[in-house]
């Protein structure tokens, strides 16, 4: 078999499991990220957005990282969080990551102060001329409260270290244009779950998925039936998933999603501050979807 390229298909951005007390659960940590590699998913993504990773400290964010590498054993390539406002902290996370053993880094654009599109390609080139890792651009808008323009993205590319981009801007339009302007080889990844599928038809790479940490083997078969161009067994799961997909952003992302799995008991239903749990409709909507796809008669693997 032809090995698979890093980073392409379905990886999962990895939530992070806490005790009751608030602490990181590294055993839990490394029983997720175990379970992923089992369901066949194609690569990891520890400490992003879905990780909860405002709220972990640099010490906590590496050892995360550290774990799932090393439980995962090079069965499938980590790629770690590492983004924010701060240039010269984002420099190093990335050496942060690096150490603990990451093959690349994902890094989200600088959020709350807004720069230009010239501050956020000056940002992303400082970045990758102080990390030997790759880099994989992420594009959230409605997280950060400013766009990675389609213009950047193709000027970016052009940097040997910056190798694809996340684009969760939910706007299909722009998502084409990227693929447009990039070069092949560029990597460009659907940031939504209910976008994956369109965004490969259009030659996109895969996704990196809130959902596949419910259904792992769910969205890796979804993203390999695009791959192989049976775009008519990808509908066929992408519909039955879609509830479930949608549901994960009632509330803000990770809530839904550490709550379906607190109910199928893969963790305990710990969040941290201003990260609470999902109201009580929310919840009775996310157990009913739940209940629907099977998910709560599943169990963890010892």
């Amino acid at each position: 078999m032809t090995p698979r390229r890093p980073f392409t298909g379905c990886g999962t951005a990895l939530v992070t499991p806490f005790t009751a007390n608030g602490r990181v659960d590294e055993a839990g940590v490394r029983r997720l990220a175990r379970r992923q590699v089992e369901a066949g998913i194609h690569f990891l993504v520890p400490v992003g957005t879905t990780g909860e990773a405002p709220t972990l400290s640099a010490a906590e964010k590496r050892a995360v990282i550290a774990a799932v590498v090393d439980e995962v054993k090079g069965v499938v390539p980590v790629l770690a969080g590492a983004g924010g406002y701060d240039t010269a902290e984002v420099i190093e996370a990335a050496h942060a990551a690096a150490d603990a053993g990451a093959q690349g880094i994902l890094s989200v654009s600088p959020y709350y102060n807004k720069p230009t599109q010239e501050g956020i390609y000056q940002h992303y080139a400082s970045i990758a001329a102080n990390t030997n890792l790759p880099i994989v651009l992420y594009n959230v808008p409605g997280r950060t409260g400013s766009n990675i323009e389609p213009a950047t993205t193709e000027r970016l590319a052009q940097l040997p270290q910056i190798v694809g981009i996340k684009e969760a801007s939910g706007n299909v339009f722009q998502m084409a244009d990227v693929r447009r302007r990039v070069p092949k080889e560029f990597l460009v990844l659907s940031g939504d779950d209910t976008l994956t599928v369109p965004l490969m038809a259009i030659g996109g790479e895969g996704v990196i998925s809130v959902a596949s940490n419910e259904v792992p083997a769910d969205m890796a078969r979804m993203v390999e039936a695009c791959e192989r161009g049976d775009f008519a067994a990808a509908r066929v799961i992408h519909e039955r998933l879609l509830p479930l997909l949608q549901a994960n952003f009632l509330e803000s992302n990770p809530g839904p999603v550490k709550a379906v799995m607190a109910l199928a008991g893969l963790l305990d239903p710990v969040y941290r501050l201003p990260m609470v749990a999902p109201t009580s409709h929310t919840l009775q909507t996310l157990r009913r979807i739940a209940l629907d796809l099977g998910l709560l008669a599943e169990t963890t693997s010892a």
